[in-house]
């Protein structure tokens, strides 16, 4: 299975090689709802070798669709579905991602993948990460409105209390180290006090190590807000040695590990949300402001223009709305098609292919808060 993080950059990679087979599907967790779900795709793929037929008889119709019978007979794939399918092939790849959310069904052959509903899946917007800490050991994860995983830290990173050279050798020295004269109760009272101070120093070492390196590895490099999950207890200490700028105010009072992953993932949004749509709210604004100041437009024929020529800077696509038509990669006129077509695409997944392309942001925002009536909303560079 591959991951949509990892691989979703390189995908605009092998759009080179046409035709490129996109099948998106909702799927179902549980049985017996989950026993359709490879019959529709069956349907789905018979679908796709129509469409190959109309237009790519010159190639090996049988050896592109090879893979995806082989998946639709799979049934160890089909009894671990979650929320959505998503299957990318071609003639020198095939990927296959399980999605949290659901997704409209469509089967499309096009010169390059259909990729909008994935770009939904790691558009920064609405991510976030979360730090699960305790005395001893710390983890990282990576999540959104959908799904919430594990990051895998770098080599070279202290994981536990342990990893840190010496840190428990004063907790041991004070474990037997005595005060006063000859009163053993005092001694061993003092004994236990100098143990606990040795471990208070012990755990605010290790949470000045998890800070650098959280800072460092994670929230630098994604800039993306940070939650921190532990036990009220730990909250303040690390609050007082932190120096991660991307660290949340708000924090979920519990360890990770005493929550599924939905609970996890429902808590953290809570907090991010607000966020979300005050970011969002605030791009409608920009674009507001951008179009009535000539840096900004809805028209799909002037966005497209302005997509191929690297000037936009940020771009609004409505969620789950498809506009079949072909874009002239030189001057970005767009020309109204049919989808069933096997060379059209939607305008508005190409149009956002263009974009990050040109190092762009785009945005797939919900139906009843796009700004425009046409499904995109550009704010130019220049």
């Amino acid at each position: 299975m591959h991951s949509i993080t990892k691989d979703y950059p390189t995908v605009f990679q092998d759009t080179h090689e046409s035709p490129c087979l996109s099948l998106y599907q909702p799927t179902h967790r549980q049985h017996p709802e989950n026993v359709q779900d490879p019959i529709r795709f069956r349907s789905l793929v018979k679908t796709l070798e129509e469409s190959l037929r109309k237009t790519y008889q010159s190639h090996d119709i049988p050896a592109l669709l090879k893979p995806f019978h082989a998946l639709a007979e799979d049934q160890d794939f089909w009894n671990h579905t979650t929320s959505g399918l998503a299957v990318l092939g071609g003639a020198k790849m095939f990927r296959v991602y399980r999605l949290a959310r659901p997704v409209a069904e469509l089967a499309i052959v096009a010169d390059s993948f259909h990729t909008k509903p994935l770009m939904r899946m790691v558009q920064s917007a609405d991510s976030y990460q979360i730090l699960g800490l305790s005395r001893n050991t710390f983890s990282v994860y990576q999540g959104n409105r959908d799904a919430v995983h594990e990051l895998q830290l770098m080599e070279g990173v202290p994981h536990t209390a342990d990893d840190l050279p010496g840190m428990q050798s004063d907790a041991r020295e004070g474990a037997h180290r005595a005060y006063g004269p000859t009163a053993k109760s005092t001694a061993a009272h003092h004994g236990t006090d100098v143990k606990q101070d040795a471990q208070d120093r012990d755990t605010e070492r290790f949470f000045r190590a998890v800070d650098e390196a959280v800072l460092e590895h994670c929230s630098q490099p994604s800039g993306q807000r940070l939650i921190l999950a532990a036990l009220p207890q730990h909250h303040h200490l690390f609050r007082s040695i932190s120096r991660n700028p991307n660290l949340m105010a708000e924090a979920i009072d519990t360890h990770p590990d005493a929550l599924s992953s939905d609970a996890l993932r429902e808590r953290a949004w809570q907090l991010v949300q607000p966020y979300y749509l005050e970011r969002l709210a605030g791009l409608v604004d920009a674009y507001g402001a951008a179009h009535s100041s000539g840096r900004g437009a809805d028209d799909l024929g002037t966005i497209g223009q302005a997509a191929v020529n690297g000037r936009i800077e940020t771009l609004l696509i409505e969620a789950d709305r498809l506009v079949p038509g072909r874009i002239d990669p030189e001057t970005g006129a767009i020309s109204p098609a049919d989808l069933s077509d096997p060379d059209v695409d939607d305008v508005l997944d190409d149009l956002g292919e263009l974009v990050l392309k040109s190092g762009g942001e785009v945005i797939i925002v919900p139906a009843e808060r796009m700004p425009t009536k046409t499904g995109a909303a550009a704010i130019y560079r220049f």
